[in-house]
């Protein structure tokens, strides 16, 4: 079944079959805090306050990343990456760590994906990796190491803006998209682009009843000894170094209309000549011309390493979700077409806004996507599958990685204790801080408004997974909310307390009083169990619809 994962694709590729996937195409982020932000600002109306750090920049030297980078030789070894490829990693990390120490992050953070989907491609399969031109020589040079040059098969420019000015540089208007293969071996597909218009009334000037033409020299370079290097109607191309080339598309065109193709290359050219696909220019000094065929505009041209033909998505567009560089499903398309087949199984491990899968549903591949945040999950399964595409979950796809019952979501604390963290919070739909570390008591955000207040207002957040939560907790919340400034703060616990701890903590709580909102009075702290939350129930939150206030508590997307 097409499935939509929830969850960091580096844990989730670990545990995908190798050899199980024939395409692969990934859109990293880079600074992908705009994207985040942008699908907020779309669900509710209004943006983030500006101070928030709704999904942050990831790319920074903590422990956490530099542990990576000193085990990334090491996971090199293993999948069999050869020791100069590692070598050179030691080498250039090493001159990034001071020069540009986020950038080696972002590296870092990026080989470690990159080396699973090497194991997960089959034989004969593709991976196209999108980015712009910051880093791509960077990561061109990481994929040459783990991929191989000898498999890299293009650099693809796509035109992803009409204009962009800058004062002082040419106009930043393209993205990269590089193209690499498993093997030498590899699925290709014939796709056509169509012809630019201007190319089409400047080259395709003649027309006659099998529709319009260009002229095209009938020879090839290269004089032969056989047939192909012998004359033909008194014109012989040895004398110019080249040979006889019989055109497939006006055979083609024969065959459709009924006629028998002679085997000898000369009777074929015959009735080519017969049937009027062949014209000899006219004699100059008594000798006979090089002779033309006619090219009919048919399909297309082959698709070429720069797309200029695929504009990006206008703001109007059905097809937009919000996303600020969300991709077009043409561009995806045309991806899919060519490195791909009907059944193939399509992996997109930053699906975001999720335009890989649309394009792999209606090319009949199927897909699995992958994305970190659960509001992109839901918002894909609900706008871009349900409501868009018509699929139902649990028949059409399935969404793996959320937990459904206090046993799995024991289970994700664990297994990954951030990553349960970001899940508690945003299945209340809050926003999960940026930092893994320390942060001041604030693991994330739940926003709200007030009637009259065209500012977002927020609720604190903080997540406990361990048994032992004591009252302490509660008053250094209290302590935080006060200092913070925002309107209320909440507690997220895994398991539990019991009834007289919990009595005591609402107890505490009561201390900081309500928030009045035009008479309903919402408590400044709360406090909810994950069992609770599996359950559906959330933090009461003031909200405003079309200018009335609810007095039900805030309710989560879809």
């Amino acid at each position: 079944m097409n499935k939509l994962y929830y969850g960091d694709c580096l844990t989730v590729m670990q545990q995908l079959p190798l050899g199980s996937v024939d395409l692969v195409y990934l859109d990293p982020p880079f600074n992908s805090s705009r994207d985040y932000n942008a699908i907020y600002k779309d669900e509710t109306g209004r943006p983030l306050p500006d101070q928030i750090e709704a999904f942050g920049d990831l790319w920074q030297l903590d422990d956490e990343r530099l542990r990576a980078i000193q085990m990334m030789p090491v996971l090199m070894q293993e999948v069999g990456i050869e020791d100069h490829v590692a070598e050179l990693w030691r080498i250039w990390m090493n001159a990034l760590r001071k020069s540009q120490p986020r950038l080696l992050a972002y590296l870092s953070y990026m080989t470690e994906r990159l080396l699973p989907l090497k194991g997960i491609l089959k034989p004969t399969g593709s991976i196209y990796l999108h980015c712009d031109p910051t880093a791509s020589h960077y990561i061109k040079a990481l994929m040459d190491g783990i991929f191989g040059h000898s498999n890299f098969r293009n650099e693809i420019i796509w035109k992803r803006t009409f204009a962009h000015g800058g004062a002082a540089r040419w106009g930043d208007i393209h993205d990269t998209i590089l193209f690499y293969t498993k093997s030498d071996k590899y699925t290709w597909n014939k796709v056509t682009q169509k012809l630019d218009e201007s190319y089409v009334e400047g080259k395709y000037r003649h027309e006659d009843k099998r529709g319009r033409y260009r002229m095209v020299v009938l020879t090839g370079p290269g004089a032969t000894k056989g047939e192909s290097g012998k004359p033909w109607r008194g014109y012989n191309p040895s004398d110019s170094d080249r040979h006889w080339t019989v055109p497939r598309e006006p055979i083609k065109m024969l065959k459709a209309e009924g006629f028998t193709i002679p085997e000898t290359l000369h009777e074929q050219l015959d009735l080519l000549y017969e049937q009027d696909f062949i014209r000899f220019p006219a004699k100059r000094d008594g000798k006979v011309g090089v002779p033309e065929y006619k090219r009919y505009l048919t399909g297309g041209q082959p698709i070429q390493d720069i797309i200029l033909d695929i504009p990006p998505i206008n703001s109007q567009a059905k097809e937009r979700l919000g996303y600020s560089t969300q991709k077009p499903v043409a561009l995806l398309t045309r991806i899919i077409q060519a490195s791909s087949n009907e059944g193939d199984t399509i992996l997109d491990p930053f699906c975001g806004c999720a335009s890989t899968i649309e394009a792999a549903h209606l090319l009949k591949r199927k897909w699995l996507g992958i994305d970190i945040a659960i509001h992109a999950i839901k918002r894909v399964a609900k706008v871009r599958l349900e409501d868009r595409l018509g699929l139902r979950e649990g028949v059409d796809f399935a969404i793996e990685g959320v937990p459904h019952t206090f046993e799995g979501a024991q289970d994700l604390w664990e297994r990954d204790k951030h990553h349960f963290q970001k899940w508690a919070i945003e299945q209340i739909d809050g926003f999960v801080t940026a930092r893994k570390t320390a942060d001041g008591g604030i693991d994330g955000r739940l926003y709200f408004s007030l009637p009259n207040d065209n500012q977002l207002k927020s609720m604190v957040l903080e997540v406990k997974g361990g048994r032992n939560v004591n009252i302490s907790v509660v008053r250094d919340l209290r302590g935080t909310l006060e200092r913070d400034g925002a309107l209320m703060a909440g507690l997220i616990v895994l398991h539990d307390l019991g009834p007289k701890k919990t009595a005591n903590f609402k107890k505490e709580m009561g201390e900081a009083h309500d928030l009045d909102v035009m008479g309903v009075k919402y408590p400044r702290m709360q406090i909810l169990t994950v069992a609770e939350i599996i359950a559906g129930k959330r933090f009461m939150t003031p909200s405003v619809a079309r200018g009335r206030v609810q007095s039900q508590p805030h309710l989560p997307f879809g």
